[in-house]
This record gives C-alpha cells, structure tokens and sequence, in this order.
C-alpha cells in the first residue's frame, strides 16, 4: 500500500514512470495534508480558557476532519487501484471483433471508476475548503496561518482531482454519464475559489493585527 511508505519513498514512486501513483494520489494526499492542518488549529484551541466560547464548534469541527483525514489516504490507494484497472484494459486482446467489444466493455466500466475515485476525493476537500472558515475566524489566532494553508492545499487538491476526473470523461461514451458528473463537478465546486479567498483574507487581516 502506498500510504504505507515513507515520504521519500511515496515521492520516489511519484516522480518515477510508473503510471501510479499520479495527480489523483497527489491530490488525495494534499487533501488528508489539509485536513491534518485543520484538526492542528482545532487541537490548539479546544482546552484553551480563551477559547472556552467557541470550543463546541471547534469540537465538532475536528470531529469531522479527523474523518477527513482519515478517508483521504484510503482514496488515495482507491485511486491508484482503478487507474491499475484502465491501464489493465489496455492491455486486454483485441484481435477479433468479439475481443474488442469485449476489451471496449471493460475499458469503459474503468473509466467510470477512474473518475468517480477522484471526485470522491473532490468532495471530501470540497468539505475542508467550508471548514477553513469558522477555524480562521474562531481558532488560536497562533495557529491562524495553518488555516491559511490548509484552505490553499484544499482548493489546490479540489482542482487537481477534477483534472483526474476530466481526462476520464475524454474516454468515457456514456453522455448521460458525462453530464451527470459535470453537474456534480459544478456543485461541488460552486463559490470555492470565493471562499479561499475569503478564508485568506481572514488570515491576514489576523496575522497583521489589522
């Protein structure tokens, strides 16, 4: 498993040839980086007398970041297990007609899993990216910048996850599929880019004291 690796062996296997993992493991991991920077802000200000006020939100804030964090690595191994999949597909016979409908079948059936992998992982940093907010504005002001860079490595891994998703969607035929996916691609994103930099601007003005 690739979330039993070291740091420097997962970056190892990332910068290789190897096609897996890619930009949808990478993605997955900036989202369980910015879910563990999210619990940190929470850690340092549940407990804290000065904080006593919003220590029920900051609760159930890490609550559910803890569960972010947590299903982030196990979509990373999802993500590399179906591109493992699509890459399999490729290599099936296609010397008959028979073979090739059939090699067609299993091609597309991949790639459905290939990009509902890395919308899941869109998702959950879709979840992060809202969370970002209420710790900047209520967490330890020390502790405000890594809500800064936890709202960036979200929006940063959002992105890059849809890119996954997007190059499935050039292969797949399914029109049906490939509107239903885009209009979930449109929720999921709606107001995101406005509200990193919402949450930056909360950062600043915090960490300038203005």
């Amino acid at each position: 498993m690739f979330t039993e690796k070291s740091v420097n062996q997962f970056l190892d296997e990332l910068a290789s040839k190897a096609p897996v993992p890619g930009g949808g493991s990478g993605s997955a991991l900036g989202g369980a980086l910015a879910a563990g920077l999210l619990s940190m802000v929470c850690n340092l200000t549940i407990g804290k007398k000065a904080y006593a006020d919003v220590e029920d939100d900051m609760q159930k804030i890490l609550t559910r970041s803890e569960e972010l964090r947590a299903q982030l690595p196990n979509l990373l191994e999802d993500d590399t297990r179906v591109y493992s999949e699509v890459m399999a597909g490729y290599r099936l016979p296609k010397g008959t007609e028979e073979e090739k409908a059939s090699r067609e079948e299993a091609m597309q059936s991949a790639l459905k899993k290939a990009a509902d992998v890395p919308l899941e992982i869109a998702v959950r940093c879709s979840e992060i990216i809202d969370m970002c907010l209420p710790a900047a504005h209520k967490g330890n002001k020390w502790a405000v910048s890594d809500a800064g860079v936890s709202v960036l490595l979200a929006e940063a891994s959002l992105r890059g996850s849809l890119l996954n998703v997007e190059i499935n969607l050039a292969s797949i035929k399914d029109q049906e599929y490939i509107t239903a996916t885009r209009k979930r691609v449109k929720e999921i994103t709606q107001g995101k880019a406005e509200l990193k930099e919402e949450v930056m601007a909360v950062v600043l003005k915090s960490i300038r004291g203005e």
